[in-house]
């Protein structure tokens, strides 16, 4: 396969540059790539051989996963630290999540192309973290209909500032050349349902629980739930909105009729509703230590110290996000 670039470059002479994929030119041949450009031109675009693509793997009929690393975004893993996914219909496609940089939307992109030429109709992203919402700028090219909770674009404003130069850093500047914030051009208040032909995917918007923007999608053919970071598996859940929300909404979730569900990090697949037992139970345990802990008149700072540490065992990268689940959840529970 072949595929349009262009070079994107940092202003300074002699800094790093990167080819950034047009999306749309696609072609078995340099000839017919050349003749597409010939033919829809793009400033500077060129083509080349196709760039490499992300790993996917078909967790149910036509739905397929991309698992990323359980860690934190680096310069080894590129940012690839989240999961990502696409439903094909008979007549469009729908890619839940991007990832946390402008190549990782475009190694995407060449995922679903390798699978399909239907064109990607929708964007869907499941909650403001950077690791699933900053590759979406060659889904937004491509014409992609951006959607998300209806809190989306207001909590992007306030944080994609920090996000984008935290991402930049952790990264590396090559990388993350060509990286924007996601435009949300339709908000989910409560509940949507989008059509990729004979295929009806559910949307849901939750109040404040993993974070203040969760929206979950759910494939009625295959019965599968992609719940975002709602759920984690491997990784240790990380508190970023509010933690009784999150115990309710799980409990909630619990009545969507699903086979599997999708986590945002780890699996890529569980049994549902049996692979939410983990993280329920490390969100009792840190409601319960925290609760314990505010009653016996403790401070923050003693609290962190033990809160849920009989959980360490469980879950990876438990000492970077436990310190920073029981600064949340002590703050949240002291006014209860």
């Amino acid at each position: 396969m072949f595929e349009a670039v262009v070079m994107i470059c940092t202003a300074l002479a002699g800094e790093p540059c990167r080819a950034a994929l047009v999306p749309g030119y696609e072609s078995a041949s340099m000839a017919a790539c050349k003749d597409a450009l010939a033919a829809r031109p793009v400033a500077g675009a060129t083509c080349r051989a196709a760039g490499p693509a992300l790993d996917v793997s078909e967790v149910a009929p036509g739905v397929f996963v991309h698992r990323g690393a359980v860690a934190e975004p680096d310069a080894q893993n590129g940012g690839d630290a989240s999961n990502l996914g696409f439903v094909v219909g008979q007549s469009a496609v729908a890619v839940i999540d991007s990832g946390s940089a402008a190549w990782m939307g475009e190694a995407l992109w060449r995922a679903i192309r390798a699978r399909t030429d239907l064109p990607v109709r929708y964007l869907l992203l499941t909650h403001v973290h950077p690791d699933h919402v900053l590759g979406a700028r060659v889904f937004e090219a491509a014409g992609a209909e951006v959607i998300g909770h209806a809190g989306l674009p207001r909590a992007l404003a306030e944080r994609q500032a920090g996000y984008l130069e935290r991402l930049e850093r952790l990264i590396g500047a090559e990388r993350f050349l060509g990286t924007t914030p996601p435009q949300v051009t339709r908000g989910v208040e409560a509940r949507l349902e989008i059509d990729l032909g004979g295929r009806v995917l559910e949307l849901r918007a939750w109040p404040a629980a993993h974070s203040s923007t969760d929206l979950t999608v759910l494939d009625r053919q295959t019965g599968t739930l992609f719940a975002g970071d709602l759920l984690f598996d491997a990784h240790v859940p990380a508190l970023d909105g509010n933690l009784r929300g999150w115990q309710a909404a799980l409990g909630e979730m619990a009545k969507i009729d699903a086979q599997r569900v999708v986590p945002g990090h780890g699996g890529p697949v569980l049994d549902w509703p049996q692979g939410a037992a983990p993280v329920q139970r490390y969100l009792s345990v840190l409601a319960e230590e925290t609760a314990a802990a505010i009653a016996a008149g403790e401070r923050l700072s003693e609290a962190i110290a033990h809160v849920a540490q009989g959980e360490a065992g469980q879950w990876q990268l438990f000492e970077a996000f436990n310190p920073r689940n029981a600064t949340q959840a002590f703050t949240e529970l002291e006014w209860e």
